[in-house]
């Protein structure tokens, strides 16, 4: 079996006011291409479908195309949430769209087996089974007890989503062992999680999710299944150089960090026996995204470069950090006209140096919606020439702070 594992397409972003609906459209017509190229039998989004809990009408339209045109090329369709995802918007349609091939998790169920979905061949017969489980919020799997401290809290949580992978786990081996006597083979036995993992590479789009104050789960403590499709992690990456433990990373850069990775999909074979292959497929870049620095008699090279990804029906859209002339009052005026007359729009222009209260005012009203008090604090706290064992201390110390008041105040 082939199953196409992507995730993190964040369906109705906003990037710096800029709509990403033709990228998506886009992306959309490129995916169905390659999943008739390379014979894929199904798709699976492992959470962050959308952007927002809310999402705008043309993203709601871009899921459903979705969701319809794989369908009428014979091919399922697995969406888990994610914690950008509303648990009501996704599982409002779930009846609908199970007609149409497609299989919804909006959020972790108290009973194992309804977490368990067989994903089907092209041809109808039973090709994998998955156990499709989407984010975990705290109240899923666990019941906060008064008088525990924030490392208890952590490894309580951790224990939780253990246990919690663990019995659908069960529940899908019982439902192999039901399937094997009827069709009189092996099926191969997958999972999903949207989460952070130890030794996971995250980029500045990535809204951390501390649950408590649990940083990331141990790979250790998944269950023993043929492939594990992660989502939450932009950057695509094996987890602990396992070739069975993969982040796809979202399909278009979400952030000018993003900008120089190469994005992909993962074409997953399985059979009888267990994971054949993983194979990457680099996904083409639909909106030129370029973030350049240096100072303003240097910067002209740079933006011509970037104006060549470009064009003027869609210009690329740029982040400029000024070194040197950074102190200049005038920078954006100055900035404007270096980049009149090329295919480019400037999207935020950052100074080197300055006063670190002013630059992290500037983030944060440039993507206060996305800024959780954890990422206020990591953002001064980089703004410090600290030792790095004292910086995570203090961040560590920070969490455990955050978590306790909010025990309280629940």
């Amino acid at each position: 079996m082939r199953i196409l594992h992507t995730s993190d397409w964040h369906l109705g972003q906003h990037f710096m006011g800029k709509s990403r609906q033709a990228e998506h459209q886009a992306l959309i017509d490129w995916l169905l291409e390659q999943v008739a190229e390379q014979a894929v039998d199904a798709v699976l989004i492992a959470g962050d479908i959308f952007d927002t809990g809310a999402p705008p009408s043309y993203a709601r339209e871009l899921y459903s195309q979705l969701v319809v045109r794989l369908h009428n090329a014979g091919v399922a369709l697995l969406l888990l949430g994610g914690n950008h995802d509303s648990v009501a918007t996704l599982g409002e349609s779930r009846e609908l769209l199970a007609c149409l091939s497609t299989s919804v998790v909006p959020a972790a169920t108290e009973q194992p087996a309804e977490q368990v979905h067989v994903l089907p061949l092209r041809d109808g017969q039973p090709g994998c089974i998955v156990c499709a489980i989407p984010f975990i919020r705290p109240r899923d799997v666990l019941q906060s007890q008064a008088g525990q401290s924030a490392e208890d809290k952590q490894l309580s949580l951790q224990a939780a989503i253990q246990a919690h992978y663990a019995a659908v786990f069960a529940a899908a081996e019982n439902a192999r062992r039901r399937l094997g006597e009827t069709l009189g083979r092996r099926l191969p036995i997958m999972a999903t999680g949207h989460l952070t993992t130890v030794g996971a590479s995250a980029s500045e789009s990535v809204r951390e999710i501390y649950v408590g104050a649990l940083e990331a789960f141990p790979t250790s403590a998944f269950p023993p299944v043929d492939y594990i499709a992660l989502g939450h992690i932009h950057r695509p990456q094996k987890v602990g150089g396992l070739d069975h433990i993969r982040y796809c990373g979202s399909p278009l850069p979400l952030s000018f960090d993003e900008a120089r990775q190469q994005k992909e999909v993962l074409l997953v074979d399985l059979d009888h026996t267990g994971l054949q292959a993983v194979t990457a497929l680099p996904v083409p870049r639909f909106q030129g995204l370029v973030s350049i620095s240096g100072s303003l008699a240097t910067l002209a090279g740079p933006i011509g470069a970037a104006a060549a990804e470009g064009s003027r029906e869609r210009p690329t859209w740029l982040e400029i950090t000024v070194a040197e002339d950074d102190y200049l009052s005038d920078l954006p005026a100055r900035i404007e006209a270096l980049t009149a007359g090329w295919p480019v729009e400037v999207l935020r222009i950052r100074r080197q140096r300055g006063n670190s209260t002013a630059r992290l005012a500037a983030a944060a009203s440039e993507r206060l919606d996305e800024l959780s008090p954890h990422d206020v604090f990591a953002r001064r706290l980089e703004q410090e020439e600290l030792d790095e064992n004292l910086q995570q201390a203090l961040s560590e110390r920070y969490r455990s702070i955050v978590a306790s008041l909010q025990e309280d105040a629940a």
